[in-house]
């Protein structure tokens, strides 16, 4: 990693690849236009530390349902561009920046989003929002991974209710949080919640009480369609004069854009059981009796937020694509426009920016086999190693890649010697690579590989 430059109290880095990590990662685009996850259990063996390979695999193993490894390799890759910080590089500053549009940046934002995600399965919503937090601060203007769809979700989980206000409200002004679905609809929440704690004073639990309300109201005006929706979901049955209204009925949600559709979808598949609680329901039902009652009387907002929804959600940005991507939610994936669709997404790199930033450029492709032949030497499309059994539990016929049907998958273990296997699904302490090992595995700035960790663990795991 290298220092970019400094201004106006904030520091931009980069990652850089040493030659040898180069002549790695051409290797490993080779690997994956094989559309065989062996060849990548096969780069692993020389370079134990590259970390798009160890997130191809990763998700290779979690398509496997062999989630631990999953996690493991995902550790291994966020250890590896560690042992690469910058000494002046700091995770909490806040200060410090990471361009996305640099191929090498964006290894570190995948691996942080996947264990972020990992964490929030685990049921550690907290330390998934500090991660979010993390990916958030490396570029809060142009948010290449679209966190703030995400980070209300687990602001809420972890009941970090005055985080979140704290957030709408300093970041309205100029981002404009109310007009994204998941805000509108998840600040009120807070606010209610907030005001069903009892530790609080009276006076402001009512406050609070009476500004979710209001929040709620706005929101149901200008997201109607979000409603029934977020009830089928909830499995409640809405009243017959809200089903049948003109306002609520099915014919807002089919009017919606298409992008404001995929939002939507987006924010019930991940937060609709937030509203499953009674007191929560009677709460929302008497909000929505205000907003009907409005409606019927002509009030001016509803129609001006109707002009809104028409002009400011015509196409979805290409972060919230990729956010979609990431988030593998399925009726969001399935509202994607057709020209993402069509097009063949890799989980190392999806969706990159049009205008991405090369360091290097990848050296012309020679024909299959003789291409083959020079990386994997006497092997070709090499199916399973021999010196390397997959383990007895590992599965197969399972994609790696989003929305395409490969080869199986077998999972190959990444250790010489024939010795017991130890620690979680076969891992066990750092493997020391030789001198006959090609230092092709790590993008450190010295051009070393990582030390081994004392006892297998993790440094820097959360």
């Amino acid at each position: 990693m290298r220092l970019l430059e400094s201004k106006k109290g904030l520091s931009f880095f980069a990652f850089e690849h040493s030659e040898e990590y180069q002549q790695a990662q051409h290797k490993f685009l080779v690997a994956v236009e094989s559309m065989e996850p062996n060849n990548i259990v096969v780069l692993l063996q020389t370079s134990p530390y590259h970390v798009d390979s160890l997130l191809q695999l990763s998700d290779a193993c979690r398509f496997q349902e062999d989630q631990e490894m999953a996690r493991d390799l995902v550790e291994r890759a966020l250890y590896s561009m560690e042992c690469a910080f910058h000494p002046l590089f700091s995770l909490t500053s806040g200060a410090c920046r990471l361009d996305y549009r640099r191929p090498e940046n964006r290894s570190f934002y995948l691996a942080l989003y996947k264990q972020m995600s990992f964490l929030e399965k685990r049921g550690c919503p907290r330390t998934a929002l500090e991660y979010c937090k993390l990916i958030l601060s490396l570029e809060p203007d142009e948010d290449p991974l679209c966190m703030l769809l995400l980070i209300d979700h687990l602001a809420l989980r972890a009941r970090n209710y005055e985080y979140l206000i704290r957030l709408f409200q300093e970041w309205e002004a100029h981002r404009n949080l109310s007009q994204l679905p998941n805000f509108a609809f998840s600040v009120p929440l807070a606010y209610f919640l907030l005001s069903q704690q009892t530790d609080l004073p009276e006076c402001e639990r009512s406050s609070a009480r009476q500004k979710a309300s209001l929040l709620i109201q706005q929101a149901l005006t200008m997201f109607p369609g979000v409603l029934l929706p977020l009830l089928e979901s909830c499995s409640v049955r809405p009243d017959a004069s809200v089903s049948s209204h003109r306002f609520f009925g099915p014919s807002a949600e089919i009017s919606q854009p298409p992008a404001l559709s995929q939002l939507v979808n987006l924010y019930l598949g991940r937060s609709h059981f937030l509203w499953k609680e009674p007191a929560t329901m009677s709460w929302l039902e008497e909000n929505v009796h205000e907003v009907l009652q409005a409606v019927d009387a002509g009030d001016p907002a509803v129609e001006a937020c109707e002009n809104r929804r028409k002009v400011l959600y015509q196409r979805a940005p290409r972060n919230i694509h990729r956010h979609v991507i990431l988030s593998e939610i399925k009726e969001a994936v399935a509202a994607l426009p057709p020209d993402v669709t069509t097009q063949s997404v890799m989980g190392f790199d999806p969706l990159p920016p049009s205008d991405t930033i090369y360091s290097y450029v990848r050296p012309e492709r020679k024909g299959e086999e003789e291409r083959n032949s020079v990386i994997w030497g006497s092997q070709l499309c090499v199916c399973r190693p021999r010196s390397f059994p997959s383990p007895p539990n590992a599965k197969s016929h399972q994609p790696w890649k989003h929305h395409c049907s490969l080869l199986p998958v077998t999972v190959a273990k990444l250790y010489h010697g024939g010795g017991e296997a130890r620690g979680r699904s076969g891992w066990g302490s750092e493997p020391q690579p030789g001198p006959e090992q090609a230092d092709a595995g790590c993008a450190r700035h010295d051009g070393q590989l990582p030390p081994q960790r004392p006892g297998g663990a993790a440094r820097g795991r959360r």
